[in-house]
């Protein structure tokens, strides 16, 4: 499993990479990166499927933590993905909007 930066997300959010948020439901509401997927982790083994293979997808969560584990069920499902060190957090602190409500 690789673990990324937050710069790095940032350009491969801009050049359209997908981008999946795996914190609780109600996390992802409170506010997440425009554009991304949600999938609990607590669910993603079971849905692994609707993660489309190709693109590497940057798996992000709240702080880097459950993104790591999420970022492994999808390589083991033959999906490239990295996790994003400091998650959501990050992204905040790096000046970048959220959006708030159920969808990307």
């Amino acid at each position: 499993m690789h673990e990324v930066d937050i710069a790095a997300l940032i350009r491969a959010w801009e050049s359209g990479a997908p981008v999946l948020d795996v914190r609780e439901n109600y996390e992802y509401t409170e506010g997440h990166v425009s554009g991304a997927r949600s999938i609990p982790l607590s669910e993603l083994s079971a849905r692994v499927g609707e993660v489309q293979p190709g693109d590497t997808v940057y798996v992000i969560c709240a702080s880097g933590n459950r993104s790591k584990r999420g970022a492994e069920i999808l390589e083991a499902a033959g999906r490239p993905a990295v996790s994003v060190a400091g998650g959501t957090r990050a992204w905040i602190s790096a000046g970048r909007e959220v959006r708030r409500g159920p969808t990307p």
